[in-house]
């Protein structure tokens, strides 16, 4: 055995400890958990932007603009989420949420692909695909999974119904920062999965954490600016390390 291997069998073994001992937990998830379900990232090779700019479609302006455009670029967006499925990290996740005394999920991303896999104490800061709101004055926000159609769609009140995600130059829902920040101050482990960890202000959560006190624990693919100050940071997908940590069966490999 390596010297490379034997460090990681006792990382691996040493997050499964501190997991199975927490009192409580949170969980910080970014894009690339939901990349091994198939869905592209937005900065990588095939990401969402490769034939757009961001500032043509993810934004007020944008919208105010042209709400049409906008619509058809997100409604390819939808079908291409509605057809992923939750992988084995998501699956993981959602038995230590079973399992763990108290435990919060904050996610970056807006695919529902957690509450699919059965999670269910979960805080979206950049808001859900699957939800429309309305940009007139009612601000009504509802449900809408189900295709949409006409383009764009409309409010009950006659209003344009906007995505209710976090476009580019708006702030993140300050409720939602807030008890994400409570949850990371409050937690015996601080488990940071498949994200970049240089989009803020959730780039700060992991540090808050572990200024109160947590053992942080990332996993991903590659280094991040946090990867030297975790405590224990392992290199590799969510779907083959957090069943590891996290003591769940095998499963199969990812869809893609």
């Amino acid at each position: 055995m390596s010297a490379t291997n034997h460090v990681r069998l006792n990382d691996v073994a040493q997050a499964r400890d501190w997991i199975e001992n927490a009192r409580s937990i949170a969980v910080l998830t970014g894009a690339g958990i939901s990349a091994e379900s198939g869905i592209p990232t937005f900065r990588g090779p095939g990401g969402f932007w490769n034939n757009h700019r961001p500032e043509d479609l993810a934004t007020p302006q944008a919208f105010a603009r042209d709400p049409k455009l906008v619509w058809e670029w997100y409604d390819m967006r939808r079908q291409r989420v509605a057809a992923a499925k939750p992988n084995a990290g998501h699956r993981a996740l959602a038995k230590l949420e079973a399992h763990a005394p108290t435990f919060t999920l904050i996610t970056q991303n807006v695919d529902g692909l957690h509450h699919a896999a059965g999670n269910r104490n979960i805080i979206e800061l950049h808001g859900n695909l699957w939800q429309v709101r309305c940009v007139a004055c009612c601000r009504h926000e509802e449900n809408r999974s189900v295709p949409l159609a006409p383009l764009p769609p409309q409010c009950a009140c006659g209003g344009w119904m906007r995505p209710a995600v976090v476009w580019f130059g708006e702030a993140m829902p300050a409720e939602a920062m807030w008890q994400a920040g409570l949850a990371a101050e409050k937690c015996d482990v601080f488990l940071v999965c498949g994200t970049s960890a240089v989009v803020y202000p959730a780039a700060e959560l992991p540090g808050r954490a572990m200024s109160a006190g947590a053992r942080v624990i990332e996993v991903n693919l590659e280094a991040t600016p946090f990867s030297d100050y975790a405590h224990v940071s392992l290199r590799g997908k969510c779907g083959e390390l957090l069943p590891q940590i996290i003591r769940v069966p095998a499963c199969p490999e990812p869809l893609i």
